[in-house]
């Protein structure tokens, strides 16, 4: 299979879960501004909205949206643990972990990845409803529990890292939230999450 990704967006959640998972894969990098990938294809034909990860399977179907293929992914494995078994209570909280942070915690950071950004009082704004997003995660990491889920590693862990980590990209200030700190950098020191970041070019 190979997943299209851009280095750093959301695509990178699944990327993490691919090689959490051991599951082997190809990768190509997609321009989003130019909707071209690095081997020249027109994006457009492999997702019309254009934006990643979009993962094609060995048969050609293509599946979008994030939360839908980190529980494919999680599913072709389940040995990992990377998701609770289908038609149990604990699935359903992983998927409200999941769509939590794709409708609240990514969407909060829109404003700020705009064309155009936002000033004053609309910056102001926008920087609330990040914090109260915030003050979310730091309630729910302050338990004492590892990740997301609680002990397991999870698919939920590796979009609220990424997303969470975006903080640091637009200069949104943490050092209130010593839990949420303590928990990217947790997940970041994980072999697999490192791999990944180095494949995409962000980390040495």
């Amino acid at each position: 299979m190979k997943l299209y990704y851009s280095p750093g967006v959301c695509s990178q959640s699944v990327h993490i879960a691919l090689n959490e998972a051991g599951i082997e894969h190809l990768i190509e990098k997609v321009d989003l501004a130019n909707k071209i990938t690095e081997s020249g294809t027109d994006y457009s034909r492999v997702n019309p909205l254009g934006y990643v990860p979009a993962l094609e399977l060995d048969d050609g179907e293509v599946l979008l949206e994030a939360p839908a293929i980190l529980q494919y992914v999680a599913d072709l494995k389940p040995e990992t643990s990377l998701a609770p078994a289908n038609g149990t209570r604990e699935r359903v909280r992983l998927q409200a972990e999941l769509n939590y942070t794709a409708s609240e915690l990514h969407k909060s950071f829109g404003p700020f990845f705009a064309l155009v950004k936002p000033e004053g009082a609309l910056k102001e704004q926008a920087l609330a409803k990040l914090a109260k997003r915030f003050d979310a995660l730091e309630a729910k990491l302050s338990d004492g529990r590892d990740y997301i889920m609680g002990r397991d590693f999870t698919v939920a862990d590796t979009y609220t890292f990424v997303v969470a980590s975006w903080a640091g990209l637009i200069g949104f200030d943490l050092s209130g939230y010593p839990h949420v700190r303590a928990y990217i950098e947790r997940v970041r020191a994980r072999p697999k999450v490192l791999e990944t970041l180095k494949r995409e070019g962000l980390a040495a």
